[in-house]
């Protein structure tokens, strides 16, 4: 008999939890979501106030049993999910799917998985928040609806297998956006005039012309003019200053340092941080508050005072400028700031010291500083002044323990801490030999490429997405192949450096890199062309102000101040007209083909198109005698910008880069990527590798490379059946007969397998079942995507019928009310 069940997400969770209770406990996990809206036309009846229909999902059939089974016994059940809008739907689906009864069912919640905080939650149970669980049913209903709806003309209009999201598509515009904001920039140079002097024992001073010159012209006019000039310290101006540290960690704000510090993903971030919080190391590390709780503060003082000394401690309380923040919640923080070592690997160590010390320096002092500004005076041009400015640390503060990185997007900082250098010991009048003068062209720089964090960043202060977003946002806008992180290598120019050497003025050419990018989020072809055809036929859905309203409606919702059915019908009502529209969009008005030009030499026609497998040039008419010849876009170009050249340079393809072993090895683009063709064997090209520029020689290494790694590989092959064969994998020895995959039993020796006997296990062995499943497709996208392909049986029906027109069925599905948004008279 079970006492109580209690009953949380994960069950790395619940294993922490059950050794903070009692043997009267029984903590079991849910693993996630267990409902969620089918996959297909009949989820949502839109004609009868969106009522959902929820289905339990197929893996979770024998989990929700043996819950049913428990929570039937237990005198009490106590829904532990999460302290957010997520956690609360997935308690409630709970008890609608385990029919639990009000009488014996308590909700807890907790920030921190601590025995002190357990036992808190214990003590203060309250009834599900169904203001919260209607917020989040009105985020998955609307998205299910754009998704739905709009995808399929997505399909018909533009390419198939396309997506469209509330939150996706404004992310993309986005990356859109910036990426035109980039090759629409025009790049103008500047001679940047640089002196160093000799400042005395030993010490030089760097000072900076505080105007740059336009033209080379002006820029060796002034050098010019410098001839034979003494230099000398004008003035001095010292000034005290201080730094405040950054506010403790909210969502965002972690996987923006975790990006800039440790190289993390936003995905992966979002993982370590689960570890460490199921571990009970961190606060939960869901939120956008940056309050931290007297408990918190307290510890934070005594850690700081144990390891710094008292004059570094400063409490602070720090106020989130989001209206939507909940300051009841916590920022992310150590459980117990004692604690520095925590994580069961490098990565969880790295984060947990990245969040330990941020909400440290938080609760310390300031950092004073004195800055000083030197400015020296020309002989040769009274008016004219050199300037140099420098910055001393007089005491260290919250820098003794955390100092904040920058962006690409920022100003540059000198250093982690973003300080200056200090100047040298100068006085005024103070005589200055002119070590080296110099005048160098430098050019203006576009805005930079986001990068996850930053576009996380961008979001955020746009009151788009909400911290359980970010991560999903982020990783579907890559999966469905809008969006590419990736590194590009920069590009050559020329620029002009001129010094002033004696009493001669010497010009000198030099080559730079410039445009390099590492980690960087591209936008593709197909982004692109659909980002145009959302703005141009629905541009609410790719609106950013639009966007940001329906979040701040859901926080309505979530505070109880609207009604979600209201709201759901204020959206659906114009979007719908809009999609029905949609219907009479011809699609030879859409971006996906350019004509670019002639070919030089037969003068047939060269166009860029979007094609099934992305981006290619097509050299001449398919409605003519000759077949077209086709090739792929590399790389960087794009339908919309690709020239003429670099049009007739993809044509070389497939071009033979060498001989080897008596026969030749070409270079082409396949449907797969690049790759080289030799013996009727096809060897891909590695990521770094270009079949425009590939050499013999690298051909030949590569073919050699795979011919040796097949051979690790295989174990044994049999002459008499081809298709059956013992490999060596990823995770041991195992069978390929055909297209199915046996493992090999225990005991066996690979090496001894017989041909029947490996027929024999083959037969054994069941075929692959279809994707889904805890780890198929189904389970990976689930619970925070914007909206999931429908079924192909959908696709019809989308066409033809709008949502409205089909009422919800109950076959082989719970058909459930929806919680409305009054609350019950125990939660008021």
């Amino acid at each position: 008999m079970v006492k109580n069940l209690v009953i949380v997400e994960s069950p790395a969770k619940a294993k922490t939890i059950e050794g903070y209770l009692g043997q009267d406990f029984v903590v079991k996990s849910s693993y996630g979501h267990v409902r969620d809206l089918p996959k297909d036309n009949n989820a949502i009846d839109v004609a009868n106030g969106f009522k959902p229909t929820y289905v339990v999902d197929a893996d979770k059939r024998e989990l929700i049993s043996q819950l049913k089974k428990l929570s039937k016994e237990a005198e009490t059940v106590w829904l532990a999910s999460d302290d957010d809008r997520e956690g609360e739907a997935i308690s409630w689906h709970l008890s609608e799917a385990l029919n639990l009864k009000a009488d014996k069912t308590k909700r807890i919640v907790f920030r921190e998985i601590t025995k002190s905080a357990i036992l808190a939650a214990i003590q203060n149970p309250r009834e599900i928040n169904i203001d919260l669980v209607n917020a989040q049913q009105a985020r998955r209903v609307l998205d299910r609806l754009v998704g739905f709806e709009l995808s399929p003309v997505l399909w018909r209009k533009v390419k198939a297998g396309l997506s469209a999201g509330r939150v996706q598509s404004v992310a993309v515009r986005l990356v859109v956006d910036r990426e035109r904001e980039i090759n629409q920039f025009k790049s103008a140079s500047a001679y940047r005039v640089v002196a160093r002097f000799d400042a005395g024992q030993g010490t030089t001073l760097e000072a900076e012309l505080p105007t740059r010159y336009k033209t080379r012209e002006e820029a060796e006019a002034f050098l010019t003019r410098c001839i034979g000039a003494s230099y000398s310290i004008n003035s001095l101006d010292k000034k005290p200053g201080k730094r405040s540290p950054a506010p403790p960690f909210t969502t965002s704000t972690l996987q923006q340092e975790a990006s800039r510090k440790l190289g993390f993903s936003v995905a992966q971030t979002m993982t370590v941080a689960q570890k460490l919080y199921e571990a009970g190391r961190i606060s939960y590390m869901r939120t956008d508050s940056v309050n931290l709780s007297e408990e918190a503060r307290k510890g934070a003082r005594e850690a700081i005072e144990a390891a710094y000394g008292a004059e570094y401690a400063h409490e602070r309380q720090f106020k989130t400028k989001s209206a939507s923040a909940q300051e009841a919640h916590e920022a992310i923080r150590p459980t117990d700031f004692k604690q520095v070592k925590a994580g069961a690997d490098a990565s969880e160590q790295r984060l947990y010291d990245l969040i330990r010390k941020r909400a440290m320096g938080s609760q310390m002092a300031d950092a004073q500083v004195e800055r000083t500004t030197a400015v020296i005076g020309i002989s040769t041009q009274p008016g004219t002044t050199f300037s140099a400015t420098g910055e001393v640390i007089t005491f260290e503060g919250f820098l003794k323990a955390y100092a904040e990185s920058k962006d690409d997007d920022d100003q540059p900082s000198d250093g982690e801490s973003s300080f200056s250098r200090g100047l040298p010991p100068l006085s005024v009048g103070q005589n200055l030999p002119l070590q080296t003068l110099t005048a160098t062209e430098r050019f203006s720089t576009p805005p930079a490429r986001y990068t996850e964090a930053s576009l996380v960043k961008k979001l955020e202060e746009m009151g788009i997405g909400r911290p359980s977003t970010y991560a999903p946002t982020i990783s579907i806008v890559q999966k469905r192949g809008y969006v590419e992180k990736d590194s590009r290598e920069g590009k050559e120019r020329k620029i002009y450096a001129l010094a002033l050497v004696g009493d001669e003025v010497k010009t000198e050419q030099r080559t730079e890199t410039y445009g390099a990018d590492k980690a960087k989020l591209f936008p593709t072809d197909t982004a692109l062309v659909v980002n145009d055809f959302l703005v141009e036929h629905f541009p609410a859905i790719v609106d950013f102000q639009f966007t940001a309203k329906v979040e701040d409606e859901f926080d309505q919702i979530a505070n109880g101040h609207e009604d979600w059915g209201h709201m759901l019908a204020g959206f659906y009502e114009p979007f719908h007209a809009s999609v029905e529209r949609g219907q009479d969009i011809e699609r030879s008005t859409l971006s996906s083909t350019r004509e670019i030009g002639l070919h030089p030499e037969t003068g047939e026609k060269i166009t860029a198109r979007l094609g099934k497998y992305g981006p290619y040039v097509a050299l001449g008419d398919t409605e003519g005698e000759t077949k077209p010849a086709y090739a792929n876009l590399r790389k960087g170009q794009f339908i919309e910008t690709i020239t003429l050249e670099e049009a007739l340079d993809l044509f070389k393809l497939p071009r033979v880069v060498g001989e080897f072993e008596g026969k030749d090895m070409t270079a082409a683009l396949g449907r797969f990527g690049p790759y080289i063709r030799h013996d009727s064997k096809f060897y891909s090209l590695t990521k770094e590798q270009d079949p425009h520029t590939i050499t013999g020689e690298e051909a030949v290494t590569l073919i050699e490379g795979k011919r040796k790694a097949d051979a690790e590989r295989l174990i044994k092959s049999f002459d008499e059946n081809p298709e059956v064969q013992v490999l060596n994998g990823r995770f041991g020895p195992y069978i390929v007969a055909g297209k199915k995959n046996v493992k090999i039993p225990k005991g066996e020796e690979p090496a001894d397998l017989t041909l029947e006997r490996c027929l024999e296990l083959a037969a054994a062995t069941p075929d692959k079942p279809a994707k889904g499943g805890r780890f198929g497709k189904k389970a990976a996208e689930k619970p925070e995507k914007e909206a999931d392909a429908p079924a192909k049986k959908a696709i019809k029906a989308a066409a033809t019928k709008s949502v409205a027109k089909k009422p919800a069925t109950k076959k082989k599905a719970t058909a459930t009310k929806p919680a409305t948004a009054k609350k019950s008279a125990a939660s008021k």
